[in-house]
């Protein structure tokens, strides 16, 4: 089975700065970290690295270090972090990333972003500077409101490869208290697949679920994903380390707050779950990202 992984981080607060970090995340996660935490299934296993939001003076420098150790770790592209409703600024960025070879697409984090930010003037003058330069577009954001910002950008934008990360973050509860999807989500999911040049990451349920979480939790929603998108624009990402801690982790609690199989068991599952839903699993788990990003 290979694997390319469509949603790794890995930072080292040693060598960037990353406000947000706190309690188990607030450590190295680079490569000795990552090769453990893989474990020896797959008979190939590579990745797409995703900006970390390290301090926004430092972008470049996280695009170079991740550079200078991606064939340890077999980061294929990185995705960087940017700004994209600085006008000039934002095109004078992104005229120097398209000359640094692993950067495939950006990532402007829109989760803390207010509703209706990716429909403003600047920022879509930004997305189109991405056409431009024939860069991916990461989409994270939280919740309906701000899906629909998504939906906004896709029709604004036809040209703009935009791919969903962790499905939008929905509400999904935890393995003994999990949550169905909500018909708001799933109708915006819908709405959004109808975009042709938008695909989905099945990444960060776990993360979602506070570090408890189940297959039988997380299949419905995958399962919604999959009926919008079709099996040829989901994507698997780990989403670690995020989505390896537990809930002790999450929680503050004296347990082990890593779960050291984490990458293994979400793999299992959404591998286990396209078998029996007859989706084409090298795809999900491959060929998909492979597409998307231009991997070859």
């Amino acid at each position: 089975m290979r694997i390319l992984d469509s949603h790794l981080h890995l930072w080292d607060p040693s060598r960037l700065e990353y406000s947000w970090l706190e309690g188990p995340l607030r450590t190295r996660f680079a490569v000795d970290e990552i090769l453990a935490a893989r474990g020896g299934d797959a008979a190939e296993h590579a990745a797409v690295f995703v900006q970390a939001e390290c301090a926004e003076e430092q972008y470049l420098d996280e695009v170079a270090w991740v550079g200078s150790i991606a064939e340890r770790v077999g980061v294929r592209g990185i995705v960087a972090g940017a700004r994209l409703d600085r006008g000039e600024e934002t095109r004078r960025y992104l005229d120097v990333l398209a000359t640094r070879p692993l950067v495939v697409g950006v990532r402007h984090l829109l989760q803390g972003a207010p509703v209706g930010f990716a429909g403003t003037e600047a920022f879509r003058a930004g997305a189109a500077e991405l056409v431009r330069h024939g860069l991916t577009f990461d989409a994270c954001v939280r919740g309906a409101a701000q899906l629909r910002d998504v939906i906004g950008l896709a029709a604004a934008e036809p040209g703009l490869r935009i791919v969903l990360d962790h499905l939008g973050k929905p509400e999904v509860g935890t393995a003994t208290a999990p949550l169905a999807p909500s018909a708001e989500w799933a109708d915006a999911i819908t709405e959004l697949a109808a975009h042709p040049q938008v695909s989905c990451k099945l990444s960060g349920l776990p993360a979602e679920a506070g570090g408890s979480w189940s297959a039988v939790q997380v299949e419905p929603f995958l399962d919604v994903v999959a009926s919008a998108f079709g099996g040829e624009r989901i994507m698997i990402g780990s989403d670690w380390p995020v989505s390896a801690v537990t809930a002790a982790g999450w929680s503050g609690g004296d347990a082990p707050a890593l779960d050291a199989a984490a990458i293994p068991a979400w793999t299992d599952t959404v591998a286990r779950w396209a078998t029996a839903r007859d989706l084409d699993a090298d795809a999900i788990l491959w060929r998909n990202a492979a597409r998307f990003y231009g991997l070859g």
